[in-house]
């Protein structure tokens, strides 16, 4: 009878075929089990915005800056002297329109904290700005 001989080597193929196949069912389950889903609205058709809006801009870390008119150069500003000149140009004009620009990678809380001190402070006509496709 002939004497078996040891082998001193692995055989990884067959777990290179798990691996695959265990690969392959993550890559198919993983996005069927995301608890929620937004629907982002399109931004196709967006009307320009009006000529005489003052422009808030909200940089991608977190600071603002204030254009008056959309010929004049943005301003830095902190907080609370952006809102006095708010509250100014609103004073001269009731009606003025105020367009919030936030960069597509600042934190969402940012723009909302923003948006809420505005709105506390008594401002009507605040619009968010998008751009086309």
């Amino acid at each position: 009878m002939r004497q078996r001989r040891l082998m001193n080597q692995i055989n990884v193929v067959p777990y290179i075929d798990v691996m695959l196949v265990l690969l392959v069912i993550f890559m198919v389950t993983a996005p069927m089990i995301q608890t929620g889903s937004v629907d982002l609205p399109t931004v196709g058709g967006v009307p320009q915005p009006p000529v005489e809006a003052m422009i808030l801009t909200v940089s991608k870390d977190g600071s603002l800056a204030l254009q008056a008119t959309a010929a004049s150069p943005p301003r830095k500003l902190e907080k609370l002297a952006l809102i006095r000149e708010l509250e100014s140009a609103v004073k001269k004009n009731p009606s003025q329109p105020i367009i919030v620009a936030a960069d597509k990678n600042v934190i969402y809380d940012e723009v909302m904290k923003t948006l809420q001190d505005l709105r506390t402070r008594g401002f009507q006509k605040i619009s968010l700005q998008t751009q086309n496709r």
